[in-house]
């Protein structure tokens, strides 16, 4: 006792208490850990932790853990599909292979993510530019490897293979590609402030995030029916298929409609097994939510991920495991960049569809910042965040081009860790650090890397599916920002949304159905050369994602259709239809007035008289 008292006391008299743990009210841990009593009056408040509270380093490191858990499955699935299902190819045996592009994706996630959330000031840029220029966002916004590029990768690298350019020489051609694209965007963040905000305004960041979510629940949902490939590939199962094509047999095993990422479970999509695993993260969720602490509240997902984890570890389907040890075991213990080498090369038909993928994630990246500004309680209207912007835009082009040095797929800003920040109340840029320091470390301890993959793709849906929905929040929010009186504002959001949730929903107007490449009926390119198909290639992807082609429309609405006439503002009492085709609302205003005198200007604005009086009017 007296050994621990003496101690206690040299720990506190260092400092090192505070800096570890925390000191003051924030970090009052027997409070923060009480348990919740539902429906009680008097509970404790979930504590907010803004962008430059000083977490310690426990909170900061648990804080960032979660992070990282809620990225690891979307950043590792690009490098990881590209090198099994392309680059390797079936029958699949380059288990070293697979293993080291889940490293580098991991380590470069980290290091991007670092420089992102730092914000660095480039020297002497306000001479050149007349204004400071910045590399990253300073926010806690997150880099890893980005879906954008996935499909592209995957055609062009297809289609170098079947030149007899080997897997691993095409994967370095795409990696030298990328880097020539990301100047692109090196461009778009130069741009002034102003032209940013011109281009970029309220609306246009509102459409971006709302779609983005939208896209991001349906690949949680996709993972927490089993897999996305078999997700995808789940049509194979239909009994028309299977009859009239197969034969009583599937239509081909490769890719396959029974998924594979659970363990050595192998069941067809949507299974009632998958579904439950998935099911416990979210029940878990809500437990927390009634019954968990203060700090049980702010760790939510991690707590539940590890739930499902232990669910899916304790069950087994006829005797098969649901998590798969091998993956471990086949993990080096130590690995890092460059032990494995493509080269750097070029590959012109790709170039077109890049540039258009660029162009996707720029619009993604100012739709993430901008969430990232809203779950942080952030203002949009601040010098700060045409900063931010700009420095988001210009860390997304630089890590991209440091990603193909580090042998990995371009990165990008990751808009579901919006929906960790909203849930966890932590926006403090240390567990943006943190994330960093995790994921380099999952990296480098490829043992680790080894745990991560074998998480099945259920569980992993389970708590995405969350999470995701929580960014499409973030964008219903930043709509309840506009003025959704106006009429210019609601048709530029109802044009975009409609064909982006449109394609969304069903993209399959526009893209190809997997493993069924050049034949969708909008431009079918089986027969065109090589710069055509990439082309082709470059509209499809940009037509069939939602968030993009949805911001894009947003984007050209907004610098086409003038504003609504001065001191006319709808009242949300007062449906445009009541007045029926007219388009100007001064001309109908004129009509009342000389039918009757009794109703002026006024009546039809904000600052109007009662609802009675609204209704006389209409």
């Amino acid at each position: 006792v007296g050994i621990f008292f003496v101690c206690d006391k040299c720990f506190n008299s260092m400092g090192l208490k505070s800096k570890i743990l925390g000191d003051g009210e924030g970090y009052d841990y027997h409070s923060l850990c009480m348990p919740t009593v539902p429906w009680a009056k008097n509970k404790m408040p979930v504590i907010f932790y803004p962008l430059d509270e000083p977490l310690p380093i426990m909170l900061s490191l648990i804080m960032g853990l979660q992070h990282a858990f809620a990225m690891v499955g979307g950043l590792i699935t690009p490098p990881y599909v590209v090198m099994k299902f392309t680059v390797d190819g079936f029958p699949f045996t380059n288990i070293e292979l697979q293993q080291y592009a889940i490293v580098a994706a991991l380590i470069t996630s980290g290091i991007s993510t670092f420089i992102n959330v730092a914000q660095f000031k480039i020297p002497f840029s306000e001479m050149v530019f007349k204004r400071p220029i910045y590399i990253g966002s300073g926010l806690l916004s997150v880099m890893g490897t980005s879906f954008t590029f996935l499909p592209i990768f995957e055609i062009a690298i297809r289609t170098m293979m079947m030149d007899g350019i080997s897997g691993e020489d095409a994967y370095g051609k795409m990696l030298g590609t990328s880097m020539l694209c990301a100047l692109l965007e090196v461009a778009f963040s130069l741009l002034p402030g102003k032209v940013l905000q011109r281009v970029f305004p309220p609306v246009v960041t509102a459409v971006t995030v709302t779609l983005l979510g939208i896209v991001l629940v349906g690949t949680g949902m996709k993972y927490w029916g089993g897999g996305v490939v078999c997700a995808e590939m789940i049509w194979k199962e239909h009994s028309q298929v299977v009859d009239s094509v197969g034969f009583g047999m599937p239509v081909s095993d490769v890719p396959s409609a029974i998924c594979t990422g659970n363990g050595k479970v192998q069941l067809p999509y949507g299974s009632p097994e998958y579904i439950g695993l998935g099911f416990s993260v979210l029940c878990f969720l809500v437990v927390i939510e009634l019954f968990g602490s203060t700090f049980m509240k702010n760790c939510n997902v991690i707590l539940a991920l590890l739930f499902g984890y232990f669910v899916a570890g304790v069950s087994n389907y006829d005797g098969e495991p649901y998590v798969n040890s091998q993956n471990i075991k086949d993990a080096p213990v130590v690995d890092f960049l460059w032990t494995q080498w493509f080269g750097i090369g070029l590959y012109a038909p790709a170039i077109v569809p890049m540039l258009i993928a660029y162009i996707v994630t720029t619009v993604e990246t100012i739709g993430d910042v901008s969430a990232t500004h809203e779950v942080s309680q952030l203002s949009t209207d601040t010098k700060e965040y045409t900063h931010r912007i700009q420095g988001s835009l210009m860390a997304d082009a630089i890590c991209s081009m440091l990603a193909s040095v580090f042998t990995s797929m371009p990165n990008t800003t990751f808009s579901q860790n919006n929906g960790v920040i909203s849930m966890t109340k932590c926006a403090s840029r240390r567990a943006g650090y943190a994330t960093g320091f995790w994921l380099i470390l999952m990296g480098v301890f490829a043992k680790i890397a080894g745990v991560i993959t074998s998480i099945p793709d259920s569980v992993l849906g389970g708590m995405t599916i969350f999470l995701f929905a929580n960014v499409f929040v973030s964008g219903i929010s930043l709509f309840g920002k506009l003025n959704m009186k106006s009429r210019r504002i609601r048709f530029i959001s109802s044009m975009s949304l409609a064909v982006g949730v449109g394609v969304t929903v069903w993209p399959w107007a526009f893209q190809d159905m997997r493993a069924s490449a050049y034949t969708a009926a909008f431009w079918e390119c089986g027969d065109c050369n090589e710069f055509m198909k990439g082309v082709r290639n470059g509209v499809s992807i940009f037509l069939s994602t939602g968030y993009c082609v949805g911001s894009v429309i947003a984007i050209l609405l907004n610098l086409i259709i003038p504003e609504d006439p001065e001191g006319v503002v709808v009242d949300g009492s007062i449906h445009w239809s009541i007045i029926g085709n007219e388009l100007n609302a001064k001309d109908v205003l004129e009509d009342i007035k000389d039918k009757k005198n009794e109703v002026d200007d006024d009546d039809f604005s904000e600052k109007g008289k009662s609802d009675e009086d609204d209704i006389s009017v209409a």
